[in-house]
């Protein structure tokens, strides 16, 4: 049986990751939120916790390993309050950075620690974002924070790597999860649905990736950040022509 433990499992890509492993015969899963009420319909064993507090990630790894030991860690926990550069204060920085990374570096260690004293290896996924390498208005410390959790994800995986533990990270494109943080009209999900497959994501489609990252097939993958966004990534297909499409052997006979 593969213990996996999904943190911000009470609702949106969470919630979907939590559902896909315990779907399988083979899993058991331990959901962790602060949302009590989200957790009490989740698929899962729940931990009620708020991981932005600095000893309650360890605290959470310790309190599942004692069900069983933990193969798979998947760090779905985040916020992304709309929050200007030129509003930004110490605290409301803190807030951001403690959940989107510190909590995922400190659980991320404690499940390690754990399964080397056991001598066991294990996976880890993070739950980045595209804005990690291009924010906008409003998410600059979103974006600086899931641009933080990639080095992490890199660096965790270099070091923990030698001890049979691969730590990968899931970047989704946009998804819409409701969120009550940062609720999303109609037309700023329009605009930052455009991609090459012309769809936005759904939460099922990071669940499967996530899956994969955490899974036997992908047993020597690790320190990677898998692109889950519908070609976003790949350029901004949206945009005009920078100059109307000309007869190249024509072009080419001028120089």
């Amino acid at each position: 049986m593969t213990h996996v433990l999904v943190t911000g499992a009470a609702s949106g890509i969470g919630r979907a990751i939590a559902a896909d492993f315990a779907a399988r015969a083979d899993c058991a899963v331990t959901a962790v939120d602060i949302d009590r009420d989200g957790l009490a319909t989740a698929p899962g064993s729940p931990v009620t916790a708020d991981l932005a507090e600095p000893g309650a990630p360890q605290q959470v790894l310790e309190h599942a390993w004692r069900r069983a030991p933990v193969d798979v860690l998947v760090n779905a926990a985040g916020i992304y309050p709309s929050l200007d550069m030129l509003d930004v204060d110490a605290e409301r920085w803190d807030r951001v950075f403690a959940l989107n990374v510190r909590a995922p570096v400190l659980a991320t260690t404690a499940f390690a620690n754990l399964a080397i004293a056991a001598g066991r290896g294990g996976a880890v996924v993070n739950i980045s974002s595209g804005a990690a390498l291009r924010s906008r208005p409003g998410g600059g410390a979103y974006a600086s924070s899931k641009a933080a959790l990639e080095m992490a994800t890199r660096a965790a995986a270099l070091e923990f790597g030698p001890h049979g533990i691969r730590v990968n990270a899931v970047s989704p494109g946009f998804v819409a999860v409701g969120s009550e943080c940062n609720p999303v009209a109609e037309d700023y999900a329009a605009a930052v649905s455009v991609n090459p497959l012309g769809r936005p994501g759904e939460p099922a489609d990071v669940a499967r990736a996530v899956r994969w990252l955490a899974g036997p097939e992908s047993s020597w993958i690790t320190g990677e950040i898998v692109r889950v966004d519908g070609g976003s990534n790949a350029g901004a297909a949206h945009l005009p022509r920078l100059w109307p499409p000309r007869d190249l052997e024509q072009e080419g006979r001028g120089r």
